[in-house]
């Protein structure tokens, strides 16, 4: 595996932050398609298939890199972002909703970080982006969000970003934790990941946190988000019906019906 570009940032913003990348001429980085925001004059960008490392070498290694890609429900296409100027210039990305970016060092956790499919933002070009299938029989078939994940490989940084407040645990071995399964962002590749039904009758059908936990258990470091993105659409589309101007039975309901013309 080819060495990643060392890129310099610098992290913007509290809940809707992005992330704003210093290149080095020739320097680059990769990205997932729509998430950049702003970019200099000298930087340009190109649309690949799969991630551009080194791995994905030839007509078939792309097309199997992309494969990957669109088994975890992603685009086909990455796009890289390069310095072609004599200067060190800026690009940045973007969070796709409200949370925290969290910088990744992989040669700090042994070059390999699994995290949750659609975390992934960006990363130096370099860094292997692929599948993580896990092979246990509960995850298998109940870990919905967390039965197919993506493994971030290389020595150089990466970006995922995830919803709410971040916490971040160190785990002792055979210290286990147990979360909900949207939860879970990213951990390193010691953790053992399964996932267990909740137990009792009673909590499954009236608990109203899901029949299912995920576990996982030390040694290694996770990353857990407070807030999941499905957590949020699912509020958000069952307050939907509620918030139409008609619903409302105000004065502005009304004059908003006569300037629409109702």
């Amino acid at each position: 595996m080819e060495l990643a570009h060392e890129i310099d940032f610098r992290i913007y913003g509290d809940d809707m932050q992005l992330v704003e990348i210093e290149l080095d001429p020739q320097e680059s980085v990769i990205a997932e398609a729509g998430s950049l925001l702003m970019m200099d004059d000298t930087i340009q960008m190109e649309t690949i298939f799969g991630d551009g490392s080194k791995d994905s070498k030839g007509l078939m290694g792309k097309l199997f890199s992309a494969g990957k890609r669109l088994i975890t429900g992603e685009s086909l296409f990455m796009t890289v972002f390069t310095n072609e100027g004599s200067t060190r210039k800026n690009v940045s990305f973007a969070a796709p909703y409200p949370g925290k970016i969290i910088p990744l060092d992989l040669k700090q956790y042994n070059g390999k970080i699994i995290c949750q499919k659609d975390s992934f933002l960006c990363a130096a070009k370099g860094v292997s982006v692929g599948i993580e299938l896990q092979r246990k029989i509960g995850a298998g078939f109940f870990g919905g969000e967390g039965f197919i994940m993506q493994k971030l490989e290389g020595d150089g940084l990466t970006f995922v970003h995830a919803g709410g407040t971040i916490v971040e645990k160190e785990l002792r071995e055979g210290e286990m934790i147990r979360l909900d399964t949207g939860c879970l962002v990213a951990m390193t590749a010691s953790i053992e990941y399964d996932i267990q039904f909740v137990g009792g009758i009673k909590t499954a059908l009236f608990g109203g946190e899901g029949l299912f936990f995920t576990t996982l258990r030390g040694p290694g470091k996770v990353w857990i988000q407070s807030l999941p993105f499905s957590r949020l659409a699912s509020r958000i589309f069952a307050a939907a019906p509620a918030v139409g101007r008609k619903e409302e039975g105000s004065i502005l309901g009304s004059l908003g019906d006569f300037f629409d013309g109702d």
